[in-house]
């Protein structure tokens, strides 16, 4: 009888870890992750357990690195020793699995940064491809923002794989989709194409509660699950009519409960099937723990009358506007509060001859 984790990859599903602790990485390799992520809280987590203190310390030991550099270059070492543990299935799969996502500077998104739009995007192009540059199984990480969106073809034109997150609404998905698309119809050869579009669920269900409380309860929770369904449905859609040598795919992102009342494998449950979900490993935990055998549910869609509800009572644009604004601030606040801790590692491990 295979695990938990394992029917889940059975049934059709990549299981990317939401973390690049390298403990967790061999743990979750074990029970069948393919593939991992990053972003500044995984990497101030890491960098507080003292694990990466002599890493940090070479760096410090450089005059020349400022804060932002020694930030930076620590979590390069920290992302590429991540990707070392999934280069084989890269290989294996010939580049259609295997990734480890790169986020690039949140801080370009920043509300008290003051960068113009159009320099916000040449950032974002500059970025995406120093740190793309040289790491065949790493993903940039791009969110879907106006200035994101506008550098996504250029990122695509330039061979650079990528994951665009902070997506919350169909019209977001479209536009980096398309975005993407044009790029990519720029390079010489598709084989080496590959795009993600990480779809935000539990997030999704925290708004409805507090901004939709007149869903009935059939439907209050369902929204999350819903959008990312109907998201899935029209990428599988739109690269069927348009092939290419991998698979072009959306991540299930924020799959961790934030409803007490809810199993903890809710939104794991409700997607197996297909695509990529990437998972807390808190949450891979429980599932693990669960002794449940999960099936292909990603295509069952919910009864039409909760559909319909939703579609009335849900503001989509609203929805978009409310998410983006705390994603952007939960974007930007912990790059600051890792900028801190660098600072703070900097006073604590004083550069040693």
């Amino acid at each position: 009888m295979s695990s938990p984790l394992a029917s889940i990859v059975q049934a059709g599903t990549k299981l990317w870890l939401d973390s690049v602790d390298p403990e967790l990485i061999a743990a979750n390799r074990l029970l069948g992750a393919s593939g991992a992520t990053s972003n500044p809280i995984i990497i101030t987590d890491l960098i507080k357990s003292g694990r990466f203190d002599d890493q940090l310390q070479q760096l410090l030991n450089d005059p020349d690195c400022s804060t932002n550099s020694t930030t930076w270059a620590l979590t390069d070492q920290i992302v590429a020793t991540a990707q070392e543990d999934f280069i084989s299935v890269w290989e294996s799969t010939k580049g259609n699995d295997g990734y480890v996502s790169f986020e690039v500077d949140p801080l370009l998104e920043d509300p008290e940064n003051q960068l113009a739009h159009e320099k916000r995007v040449a950032n974002y192009v500059e970025l995406g491809t120093k740190w793309s540059a040289g790491n065949r199984n790493r993903m940039i990480k791009v969110p879907a923002t106006r200035a994101g969106l506008e550098a996504l073809e250029h990122l695509a034109a330039a061979g650079v794989p990528l994951n665009v997150t902070l997506i919350f609404t169909m019209r977001q998905y479209v536009a980096a989709r398309d975005a993407i698309w044009r790029g990519a119809q720029r390079l010489a050869s598709l084989d080496k194409f590959k795009s993600v579009y990480s779809i935000f669920i539990s997030r999704v269900d925290v708004y409805t509660q507090k901004h939709v409380p007149q869903l009935s309860p059939s439907a209050q929770g369902q929204v999350g699950i819903l959008n990312a369904k109907q998201l899935w449905k029209e990428n599988k859609r739109f690269w069927a009519e348009h092939p290419t040598p991998l698979e072009q795919e959306i991540i299930f992102a924020s799959t961790g409960t934030k409803n007490a009342d809810d199993p903890p494998w809710k939104y794991v449950e409700a997607l197996v099937g297909s695509d990529i979900q990437t998972n807390p490993p808190a949450t891979n935990e429980a599932v693990e723990a669960s002794g449940k055998t999960f099936i292909r549910t990603v295509d069952q869609m919910p009864p039409a009358a909760v559909v319909d509800e939703i579609t009335q009572l849900v503001d989509s644009q609203h929805l978009e506007a409310t998410l983006m604004a705390e994603g952007i601030k939960k974007f930007a606040d912990p790059q600051k509060a890792l900028l801190e801790l660098i600072e703070q590692k900097g006073r604590e491990l004083a550069p040693r001859a």
